[in-house]
């Protein structure tokens, strides 16, 4: 057949003839079949077959004529008037019989492939100028599913072509410097996978906000995928951290249930697609089970590694994917390179510092996209009829953007959606365009009006915030290359696990403090014992949202477990193999007694800095129970996700024989010192830590001083009194003499020590004393670390 290949017998090298999709599919099929990639099979119709049809119907002049009236891609008017004129002359064209021939053949072929009268396929361009490593913008053409007969493949074909100068596809030639006539169409004919009855959804080889590589990024939902391209639906969020997946580990570190309300299905009757609503008890299950998202996570490793070696570079891969109904099995229905990260030379990091000290109004909330901050005025767009409303600068507020706004998305500061997760299309095009975006906020269109001053904050971890007014802000930028100080006694604080990919890019030694409270306050939100006992917890509120939090979990226990591990997995699978120091719970009484449920499992104290807190709790009858749980999660992260990079720290010992108390409680539940590598650190920060240190010396491996506590212990202040402020400073004389002592004393005894309180990261001067003293090394805030390079190598701008 001259005008059809079929897959079998594509290549990557037939990308001129077939285009970049349709190049891929023949690729995977043909070299990656073996190694357990499942594809199902099609074929192409080539460029020359959209020539022919062209030259057919006398197009080519016609089309000319159409462009020359536009001038100038930002008058949407013309644009769209022009781009329809185009797509109606090639709809309307007839198709050429020896094509068509061509098409019906290997149609009728592949239904006999897989033993039906007339199969089900999927219709989607493959542009010979499109997924190329340097240019490829989300829905470029339209797709058309569930395509059934030879007349309406036909038909579907022509669409097809005609969808090659649509709006967006007109305005991407232009900028990336292609000659429209000199781009032609192919078309992907393939079998359709059954995911109406079952999953589909989306994958990446790297975190896609931040570029970070060591991990899948997987988003699902029910019924065909379309569903998340629009973002009809918020997906499941899925991570996997790919170095420990490669030992043989199960690292899913991170799972969120998304809000599945509605799928796209074929219909009962006829050949369509149609959208209805998902059960309710299915809306609150997750898509995928663990192993189904490690079978898909191995698959995107596969591709992803045949697709690096083949271009002699690491070449991240944006996959789709679907679950056939039928046989249960998962199949990869396209991949192509993404081409935001994977073709940066170099890493600039940014930091945003709110400027205005003032208290920020926040009109409502949403998943972040990007990394910035940015203030402007907000454009509510109902509809396409809108979007000429929109000014250089704005801020696009609209229920879901569509592929054809993506020149007015040009001109917009930012974007927030009332729908939609991490990959659909407002995201995509966000990211790839570099302006932040909020998606997913539910009613955004409804609470902000147009003419709105409005600040987005998408740089404070996966919670993206709108805020009223413009709030002031700096920004601090530094490339990493151009950073040349020492790093290997740098290590960061940190308490947020979806800040923990972008932080991971800081040239330091790793993470000196992992502070689990964020975890436990910010996303279980429940006191551990009320998920033991939940039978003694009688406010019905609260138990209404423990029953709420916890629904996706046979055991409420699990719920914690779980969720606490994820969140320690995220942020150690982030600087893997560099070691992370993980500190267990440091709450004091008032602060559990504000998860919930926790007022009936904590006592009210006089002074809870120096009440019942750190170690004497995980001992206490009081609260062992609980603490098995967090030794659970903790044996989780390193044991099941193969993070063994991570340290345990255990804070506030008052005695060594409270020490043996604690080593005893966690070797009871697999936590042994020595065992898989595991070490165990001391918070260096009760006088008596530092003064005995010998006694201690023998029960851990090193220590860290916690300045914050020291400092409140050794000068008697009560670093929570707001009365006493003026007299807590780390720098005092008596503070610095037992840091000496501390860093004397652990080194006398073959321990090595550093520090991850505060004092280093509000003082740089006692970055220079401590490194005098000989401490081994040092733990800031992120947002310290940054502007100690930068400062070093003057790059504040």
């Amino acid at each position: 057949m001259r005008y059809v290949k079929y897959f079998e017998d594509i290549r990557l090298a037939d990308v001129k003839t077939v285009g970049g999709k349709n190049a891929s599919l023949g690729e995977m099929i043909t070299q990656l079949s073996s190694q357990g990639i499942r594809v199902p099979t099609g074929f192409a119709i080539t460029a020359d077959a959209y020539w022919h049809y062209l030259e057919t119907n006398r197009l080519v002049e016609k089309i000319k004529k159409a462009m020359s009236r536009l001038n100038n891609i930002k008058n949407v008017a013309i644009l769209q008037k022009v781009g329809s004129e185009i797509r109606h002359l090639i709809v309307q064209g007839r198709m050429p019989d020896d094509l068509a021939q061509d098409i019906v053949t290997a149609y009728q072929n592949l239904s006999h492939r897989y033993k039906m009268k007339k199969c089900d396929v999927a219709v989607r361009s493959s542009a010979t100028a499109e997924d190329l490593a340097t240019a490829s913008f989300a829905g470029q053409q339209d797709t058309f599913l569930n395509v059934v007969g030879e007349i309406d493949l036909l038909n579907a074909c022509q669409k097809s072509m005609a969808s090659l100068f649509n709006d967006r596809a007109i305005v991407y030639r232009v900028e990336q410097g292609f000659d429209h006539f000199k781009v032609a169409l192919s078309i992907g004919v393939q079998k359709m996978i059954r995911s109406d009855g079952a999953v589909s959804g989306v994958a990446f080889s790297l975190d896609t906000d931040t570029g970070f590589e060591d991990v899948v990024m997987i988003e699902a939902s029910y019924g065909l995928g379309e569903s998340i391209v629009q973002g009809l639906v918020i997906p499941d969020e899925y991570v996997v951290h790919k170095p420990t997946l490669a030992l043989g580990y199960t690292p899913i570190i991170k799972k969120i249930c998304g809000d599945k309300k509605t799928k796209i299905v074929y219909r009962r009757k006829g050949d369509d697609i149609t959208t209805v609503r998902v059960p309710q008890k299915d809306q609150h299950a997750f898509a995928l089970s663990d192993e189904e998202i490690i079978e898909l996570s191995q698959c995107v490793v596969v591709i992803e590694k045949y697709y690096s070696n083949n271009n002699n570079r690491w070449l991240p891969m944006d996959i789709e994917w679907a679950k056939d109904a039928r046989d249960k099995k998962i199949y990869i229905v396209q991949a192509r390179p993404e081409t935001i990260y994977g073709s940066k030379k170099e890493i600039t990091l940014q930091h945003y510092i709110f400027t205005d000290t003032t208290k920020k109004e926040i009109i409502i909330t949403g998943l972040s996209i990007g990394h910035n901050i940015v203030s402007g005025v907000a454009r509510v767009v109902k509809g396409v009829r809108d979007i000429d409303q929109v000014r250089e600068g704005d801020i696009i507020v609209t229920e879901m953007t569509d592929p054809d706004w993506v020149p007015v998305m040009k001109r917009a500061a930012g974007i927030i959606t009332d729908r939609g997760g991490r990959t659909c299309h407002a995201a995509i095009v966000s990211r790839e365009l570099g302006i932040p975006a909020i998606v997913g906020t539910k009613n955004g269109t409804s609470v902000i009006k147009s003419g709105d001053i409005v600040t987005l904050d998408c740089f404070h971890g996966a919670t993206g915030t709108v805020y009223k007014g413009k709030v002031e802000y700096a920004v601090h930028e530094v490339s990493l290359k151009d950073i040349s100080v020492t790093s290997k006694n740098v290590m960061v604080n940190i308490a947020n696990p979806d800040s923990a990919f972008q932080a991971s890019f800081l040239p330091v030694a790793g993470v000196g403090l992992a502070r689990i409270e964020f975890i436990i306050s910010n996303i279980i939100k429940v006191h551990p014992m009320a998920l033991i006992h939940v039978d003694r917890v009688r406010d019905k509120k609260v138990k209404a949202e423990i029953e709420a939090l916890t629904m996706l979990y046979r055991k409420k226990t699990d719920f914690f477990v779980e969720q606490l591990s994820q969140g320690i997995g995220m942020i150690a699978a982030a600087f893997y193999p560099r070691p992370v120091i993980v500190r267990l719970s440091d709450f004091k009484t008032n602060e559990y007694r504000n998860l919930l449920g926790g007022v009936y499992f904590e006592p009210e104290e006089e002074n809870p800095m120096i009440g019942f807190r750190g170690a004497s709790r995980y001992y206490h009858e009081q609260y062992r129970e609980a603490f098995t749980l967090e030794c659970q999660a903790l044996l989780r992260a390193r044991n099941i996700m193969g993070l063994q990079n991570i340290k345990i720290m255990i804070p506030f010992v008052r005695t060594a024989q409270e020490a043996q108390l604690v080593i005893d409680e966690m070797a009871s539940h697999g936590l042994v010192r020595g065992r898989d590598g595991l070490e165990l650190v001391m918070m260096c920060e009760v006088p008596s830590n530092v003064i005995v240190i010998e006694n201690f010396s023998s029960y851990f491996d090193g220590f860290s001083i916690g300045s914050n506590d020291l400092t409140q212990l050794v000068l008697g202040v009560d670093r929570d009194s707001i009365l006493l402020s003026s007299l807590f400073d780390e720098r005092d004389d008596a503070v610095k003499k037992m840091m000496i002592m501390a860093i004397e004393g652990a080194h006398k005894y073959n321990r090595y020590i550093g520090i991850c309180g505060q004092a280093p990261s509000d003082y740089p001067e006692m970055i220079e004393f401590l490194i005098k003293a000989g401490i081994d090394s040092f733990s800031l805030n992120t947002d310290a670390v940054l502007p100690l390079f930068m400062r070093d190598n003057k790059k504040i701008k």
